[in-house]
């Protein structure tokens, strides 16, 4: 970009508070498992000054992937910040797993950042999902840039690499997404391989050689300047095509020289306004060195081209009453904004909230109004309280580093609120305001838990509830039909992480059972049943005895009781003892122990004693009596079927139809969407499904997304309800 020198900043690099919006960049790192994002965050803050080695702090942590599930699973699980400072300005990275089931964290980053780094492997190429996240930033503006990693790689090259980055990035305008530097290798190793020693600046025409560890600034050979000229003057081309200025490109084309600052000042601004995408290289430090490659480049993309949250589109704001509300973008002096981006829970400090200020300026112990509402699909219910801000630190590995405010547009984190959750607003306490929350993905994987032993069943409840606050995209239910604790999640990794998080920091012990769907029976057949309940035991005896009839009753129904008694055969005072019984033996069950649903069921005719009838005695009468009417019908075994929408790549529509197919399910209907996407409408019963999130992210590449909603109960065929009937006998 600017290719201008730059010292080592030494400890400069530690960014701390930032004072005015203007000196603050928020970037969030994109990119597939595997692509290099936090090798990259640990190399920048080496460069920086931040850290003495690479990825190292004072007490020998990293500051990345610090978390102790980290280093046992070897990748990121969860959303981390690293602030540095570069030339005066405080950059705040936001580094996040790019393993799909942690998309939550990512969504988390991409709404605290007004930036992205998208990294992808030379080796590895760009993957499906990482397209969805760039159209997703593309529907919002936000400014990209891509940084392409190991470039070590046997076979990495770099040209191409661009090349495939242009078509999966640049649909509309394959010349926006261009390279600034182009690297350059040196002397071939034994193996074959030339090892990249340095860049040359497409626009400056420097040479800056990383070798020895250190960047040197000098002029290319006479050689060199033709390997880069045709790469120079298409770059040209694109940052003309997008400058404010539209007589450049006349000049330009006329034969006119373009001054290099000005190429550089527009390149700047078609960065932040999200127009042109420039494409850099990176690799880490070796040994000993101070600096990766690439990465002075980077930092200087990143404060000089990216926008500041000054340029943050305003987000909408209202007040607790849902009135709208004006307020400047990114005004220090406004009235109070911030967001709950992350909630964690830290063993010494304890439950740590990462914030960003989005209006007015966040003090050290300062009452705000803490705010969480239109969570409810996420399992929070809408929360106003008032709690006192203590400490505010920005972190750096496991330190937390004090400071006494944080400004509009800054990060960082404030301990022990208790009643914060991800996604709450914070705002003045005498001026309570709301923030609109951010879209997250649907956990669809159900996870059935049980506590080990009584004592982890006493701290199973408040662990859970604090893990749910943590994570947004973690769903509990408490199935009042099958008795069961669900946690539901967005794919196995997710679940394991929470099983380890409830084990590690929260000391409970949970076993995994299986997931049981909330079956149903009904009466296919019309049936009849007499209940006889008569005891005589000395004293007080018990005499109830009624004859129902019981029929079916379209889906929906729910269970109907009518009277038909005449002549007074069962007393007045009695006929809704009888319906309260039948209604408490239907929610039990008649066959095999699933709630009854759906049907008629008509007392006919019964008898009474003067003395010994009781509403208990006909309560038992009338359970007596479904339950013989159900040994002279046939039940059928019920089964929730879901609407499931499946948004799949064209190419991957033939397997996803025949995957449903072969779930019992019955396709309703398929819908072009922009993008080369097909959405699939499909009913499935809902014992199918269990692990389609598992599933179908392996039969797309994970690009595939689906949603379910419950339609209806109906029968389940006989087979299927023979082999659930048998798993239930030998489980009991």
């Amino acid at each position: 970009m600017g290719d201008k020198a730059q010292t080592h900043p030494g400890a400069a690099g530690r960014a701390q508070a930032a004072d005015h919006p203007q000196s603050v960049r928020n970037v969030v790192l994109v990119g597939h498992s595997g692509s290099g994002k936090t090798t990259l965050v640990e190399t920048l803050a080496l460069t920086a000054g931040a850290v003495n080695r690479a990825g190292r702090v004072e007490d020998g942590g990293t500051v990345s992937d610090y978390d102790e599930i980290e280093h046992r699973q070897q990748r990121s699980v969860q959303l981390s910040l690293v602030p540095v400072e570069w030339d005066g300005i405080k950059v705040n990275l936001l580094d996040t797993p790019g393993y799909a089931d942690f998309v939550g964290e990512l969504r988390a980053g991409l709404r605290a950042a007004d930036a992205a780094l998208f990294v992808v492997s030379a080796s590895d190429g760009v993957d499906g999902s990482t397209r969805m996240v760039w159209e997703e930033c593309a529907a919002v503006g936000m400014p990209r840039a891509i940084v392409v990693t190991h470039l070590e790689a046997a076979r990495a090259d770099f040209e191409e690499m661009t090349r495939i980055c242009a078509e999966a990035f640049g649909a509309d305008d394959p010349d926006a997404v261009l390279p600034l530097y182009l690297p350059l290798r040196g002397p071939e190793a034994p193996d074959g391989h030339a090892p990249v020693t340095g860049l040359i600046g497409l626009l400056s025409q420097k040479l800056f050689d990383y070798s020895t560890g250190e960047r040197k600034e000098s002029e290319p050979g006479e050689d060199q300047l033709p390997l880069i000229e045709e790469a120079r003057n298409r770059l040209i081309e694109g940052i003309i095509s997008e400058s404010e200025d539209e007589t450049l490109m006349d000049r330009y084309l006329g034969g006119e020289p373009v001054d290099v600052k000005t190429l550089i000042e527009d390149l700047e601004r078609a960065v932040a306004r999200g127009v042109f995408f420039p494409v850099l290289a990176a690799a880490p430090a070796a040994e000993g060195s101070r600096q990766g490659l690439g990465t002075v480049e980077l930092l200087e993309l990143i404060t000089r081209g990216f926008p500041t949250p000054l340029e943050h589109e305003t987000l909408r704001v209202t007040t607790i009453d849902g009135n709208p509300r004006e307020l400047k973008p990114c005004d220090p002096d406004a009235p109070l904004v911030a967001e709950v981006v992350k909630t964690s829970s830290d063993p010494y400090v304890g439950r740590l909230s990462l914030i960003r200020v989005f209006s007015g300026t966040l003090r050290a112990d300062q009452t705000v109004h803490v705010s969480g509402h239109g969570l409810a699909d996420r399992g929070h219910e809408d929360h106003d309280v008032d709690e006192r801000i203590g400490a505010l630190s920005t972190p750096f590995g496991k330190q937390q580093r004090p400071v006494s405010h944080v400004i509009a547009g800054d990060l960082a984190c404030v301990a022990k609120l208790s009643r914060a959750e991800t996604g709450d607003t914070l705002s003045a306490k005498d001026d309570p305001l709301l923030m609109e929350p951010w879209q997250m993905p649907d956990p669809l994987l159900p996870l059935a838990i049980q506590a080990h032993s009584k004592p982890d069943e006493d701290k199973l409840s408040q662990g859970l509830a604090r893990l749910v606050a943590e994570d947004p995209t973690m769903r509990l239910e408490q199935n009042q039909d099958t008795h069961q604790v669900v946690l539901w999640c967005l794919g196995e990794a997710h679940a394991d992480v929470a099983l380890e998080r409830l084990r590690s920091r929260y000391g409970v012990q949970v076993d995994v059972v299986p997931h049981k769907v909330s079956l149903r029976e009904t009466f296919a057949t019309k049936a009849a049943g007499r209940g006889r309940h008569v005891k005589q035991s000395g004293g007080h005896g018990q005499f109830a005895i009624c004859e129902i009839e019981v029929e079916p009753l379209p889906g929906g129904s729910g269970i109907e009781f009518v009277d038909k008694v005449v002549g007074g055969a069962v007393p007045r005072q009695f006929i809704p003892s009888v319906e309260k019984g039948v209604r408490a033996q239907a929610a039990k069950g008649v066959a095999a122990g699933y709630p009854l649903i759906d049907v008629r069921v008509t007392l006919l005719d019964g008898k009474a004693h003067s003395v010994d009838s009781s509403d208990a005695a006909f309560q038992t009468a009338g359970a007596l009596a479904l339950r013989e009417a159900a040994t002279d019908a046939r039940i059928h075994l019920l089964e929730p079927v879901d609407e499931v929408s499946v948004l799949v790549g064209d190419e991957f529509v033939g397997t996803v139809m025949s995957d449903l197919s072969g779930r019992r399910g019955r396709v309703l209907g398929t819908e072009q969407t922009p993008g080369g996407r097909t959405l699939i409408r499909a009913e499935v019963p809902e014992i199918e499904i269990g692990r389609y999130a598992i599933d179908l992210r392996s039969m797309s590449h994970g690009t595939a997304r689906f949603s379910r909603r419950y339609v209806r109960h109906e029968p389940m065929p006989q087979q299927v309800a023979d082999r659930v009937r048998e798993e239930e006998r030998k489980a009991s």
